[in-house]
């Protein structure tokens, strides 16, 4: 498992409006190519300089593909980096200002501390 791949997609998708869109309407496909693409690239580097041996476990890759943010919490991925997405993906299905954010609270609360670890 790698929390720093799972945080670099939400980290990344969620900088670039065409990604999120994309992600929203094929979040396998968007993942896969990801991950093919981009999952090795240096962050935050003008050159295309890459790294080899990163990849998403079938467990990170499922969740990232059904958009089950409560089981990349549970992965360990951080919760603003997948809450800031998310926000991007459905809050505009939700008639009710931070209706969304309320749902991601419920469906949350059943952890307490301590939460998974986020770091990298």
């Amino acid at each position: 498992m790698s929390k720093y791949l799972l945080d670099k997609f939400l980290y990344t998708v969620d900088r670039d409006p065409e990604l999120v869109e994309r992600y929203r309407n094929d979040p396998r496909g968007t993942v896969a190519w990801w991950e093919r693409e981009r999952a090795n690239l240096v962050l935050n580097l003008p050159t295309l300089e890459k790294t080899s041996w990163l990849s998403f476990t079938d467990e990170e890759r499922e969740a990232l593909g059904s958009h089950d943010y409560v089981k990349l919490f549970e992965l360990g991925a951080h919760p603003f980096l997948t809450l800031t997405l998310y926000i991007a993906l459905f809050e505009r299905d939700y008639a009710e200002p931070l209706a969304f954010q309320k749902e991601y609270a419920v469906r949350l609360q059943h952890w307490s501390l301590p939460y998974p670890d986020i770091a990298t």
